[in-house]
């Protein structure tokens, strides 16, 4: 069979999908650097770490609910339209979240920009996957990820500059003009596709997972609220959450269309890089929690340094993300994913030995290891995800990879801040007894909390600086020990079961099956 050529255009239309991209990227990385501000009750809204994480996770939850099922829309009515939709949407999101009046306000103006990055992010991947032939498909995704990197070193930076010189709600208001310039390139250069076979649509499916992944979350949020794991109002919706996802697996296993079919995990490469993926993220995000309250309010940068000395991590990604295939191809997915997932799990460790003396240039370091570690991991597993699947179902297989991505995002969060709120309240409590029981429990609450009420009371608060501190870092110490424990069990699946240099070529050996590059 002669050898597929790819469109014409396709790495064009490449650079085009990662513009386009980094609008939903863009918005996370800049919103992590502005928790800060959002936390403070003067120059943002005052909210709780609880409301800060749930800010977070509300278009984590949101967009893995459902990106299978605009997947699954964008493989049946057009890819390149379910991308101009997701913008759209996108666009009008943020504008509501720049001019949100309180907490609860911005968390759905949150869980609304989820529904347009869901519509985004498994176009972008869809569409590579449908340009490109199987031979140069590695090295796109590679080229993708990259630009996903780029997105993670412009955020903080653009984040810090907007808080530094205008207010909050500008983080996401730059956001427009992305939006603007991405629909006009996209309508010029990228061509429509779609499934010649598409699936049903699995409504039941979807709803089952929303539900059962927000009950879940919450209970672990609250867990960490309330300092304990016996509280009905922690057991209620995690058990709930727990049933409600036993039942989504149920089902989708008995239906002809479902949302997120389970079979898929039959194929141990599909399987292991789904897991590789996941827990990267749990860690990864879990950590960057707690490193923006470290750098900002227990180092004392602004928002612009601490946006600037992420620059590493992103760097790092941005450099060895297109990399990854050729050390891939030359020492096998196997050593190269263990190998990296236990370089992950160190540098989580060596988190446990920072303090308030930790030179800035050992934080740097850090930070550039963790991203070319990661880098060398995320587009390999992408594109073994994507290439255990019919190109015609490169849709579904885009969700999967990003929908396991948001969803251990969103643990990684709720469990590891939940550990590091209830680690810190432990340590704060003892320095919290003299104070009237509202400021008291205000100033339990969070460091960003302690720290509010300190600058309210003078002198006298001034006492509590020094307690609050010590206490934030025990919580971040054990919170990094218990990420890297769980890089650690990552690096241990690589080894036992993802495949090693000769990998089985799943998607490749299905081509005479697939659709025509473009219709």
């Amino acid at each position: 069979m002669e050898r597929e050529p790819g469109h014409p255009r396709r790495w064009q239309i490449l650079g085009v999908l990662v513009f386009s991209l980094l609008v939903v990227v863009l918005d996370n990385t800049i919103l992590n650097v502005a928790l800060k501000t959002i936390a403070d009750p003067v120059k943002g809204l005052g909210a709780t770490q609880g409301e800060l994480e749930w800010a977070i996770n509300s278009y984590t939850l949101v967009f893995a609910g459902l990106l299978f099922t605009f997947g699954v829309i964008g493989d049946r009515t057009g890819r390149k339209r379910m991308l101009m939709i997701g913008m759209v949407l996108f666009a009008l999101a943020s504008l509501a979240g720049a001019y949100a009046q309180d907490p609860m306000q911005l968390i759905a103006a949150r869980a609304f920009m989820g529904v347009g990055g869901a519509a985004i992010m498994p176009a972008t991947l869809a569409i590579i996957s449908n340009v490109f032939p199987p031979a140069e498909r590695g090295k796109a995704i590679g080229v993708w990820a990259g630009g996903v990197g780029l997105a993670v070193a412009i955020g903080p930076i653009t984040g810090g500059l907007l808080i530094e010189h205008f207010w909050w709600g500008s983080i996401f208001l730059v956001n427009l003009p992305i939006v603007a310039v991405g629909m006009v390139l996209i309508a010029l250069a990228v061509p429509e596709s779609r499934d010649p076979r598409p699936s049903r649509l699995d409504p039941i499916g979807v709803l089952l997972s929303v539900i059962g992944l927000v009950a879940l979350t919450y209970g672990i949020i609250r867990g960490g609220e309330l300092a304990t794991v016996a509280d009905v109002e922690v057991l209620g919706p995690v058990l709930l959450g727990a049933a409600v996802l036993a039942a989504f697996v149920w089902y989708e296993r008995r239906i002809d269309h479902p949302a997120f079919d389970v079979t898929y995990f039959r194929d141990a490469r599909f399987s292991t890089a789904v897991g590789m993926i996941g827990i990267v993220f749990f860690a990864m995000m879990g950590a960057m929690f707690f490193l923006v309250f470290h750098l900002q309010i227990v180092l004392g940068y602004s928002a612009l340094q601490a946006g600037a000395l992420m620059i590493p991590f992103a760097a790092a990604q941005l450099v060895f993300a297109p990399l990854s295939q050729r050390l891939t191809a030359r020492f096998g997915g196997r050593r190269t994913a263990t190998a990296s997932m236990v370089v992950v799990a160190a540098t989580l460790a060596a988190y446990a030995l920072v303090d308030t003396g930790t030179p800035v240039v050992a934080l740097e370091v850090l930070f550039f290891v963790q991203g070319a570690a990661m880098a060398t991991i995320m587009p390999p597993a992408t594109t073994a995800i994507m290439e255990a699947l019919p190109r015609e179902k490169a849709g579904v297989g885009s969700a999967m990879s990003n929908t396991v991505r948001q969803v251990a995002g969103a643990l990684g969060v709720a469990l590891l801040g939940s550990l590091l709120s209830a680690t810190y309240r432990d340590g704060i409590t003892p320095a919290l007894a003299g104070l009237p029981e509202e400021l008291r429990h205000e100033a339990g609450e969070s460091l960003p909390g302690t720290m509010a009420v300190a600058g309210s009371l003078g002198e006298r608060g001034a006492a509590l600086v020094g307690p609050a501190v010590r206490a934030f870092l025990d919580g971040m110490h054990v919170t990094a020990l218990v990420a890297a424990v769980i890089a650690l069990a990552g690096a241990g699946v690589a080894l036992r079961w993802l495949p090693g240099r000769q990998a089985p070529a799943t998607g490749a050996g299905r081509e005479e099956e697939k659709e025509p590059a473009v219709v």
